[in-house]
């Protein structure tokens, strides 16, 4: 899954290393935002971004195999709304863009992630 001029994206962003940078930015931006960080109060964080890592790393074409739970799974229960995913996928671009990714292959991983909104939201939308 995705490949940017022959190479995966994995190795096109810097491979692991790039990618634990990017989790542990990502990370910062959701604990510093007051309407994610109440999801993560009780998260075991190490196991949590070690599984984050796997789970880019496998979507973006490297070695890893995501041991993790479906994401259906893994955010049952937890009310997450179209605004909170859309807030993390806003987080996950702005540590991407700050690790020197450019836009072009941010813009593929954010397409790839999308998708992911229907295992990942569990409640409607707010309306005003």
């Amino acid at each position: 899954m995705g490949e940017t001029a022959g190479k995966t994206i994995y190795e096109a962003i810097g491979g692991e290393d790039a990618l634990i940078a990017v989790v542990e930015d990502l990370y910062r931006r959701i604990f510093a935002d007051p309407a994610l960080q109440g999801f993560f109060t009780s998260a075991n964080m190490p196991r949590l971004k070690g599984r984050q890592v796997e789970f880019f790393g496998a979507a973006l074409g490297g070695p890893m195999t995501y041991t993790g739970a479906s994401m259906r799974d893994a955010h049952a229960g937890m009310a997450i709304t179209p605004e909170h995913f859309n807030a993390v996928a806003g987080h996950l671009t702005g540590a991407l863009l700050d690790a020197g990714v450019p836009q072009a292959t941010v813009d593929e991983i954010i397409g790839l992630v999308a998708p992911l909104a229907d295992d990942i939201v569990t409640t409607p939308a707010a309306t005003a």
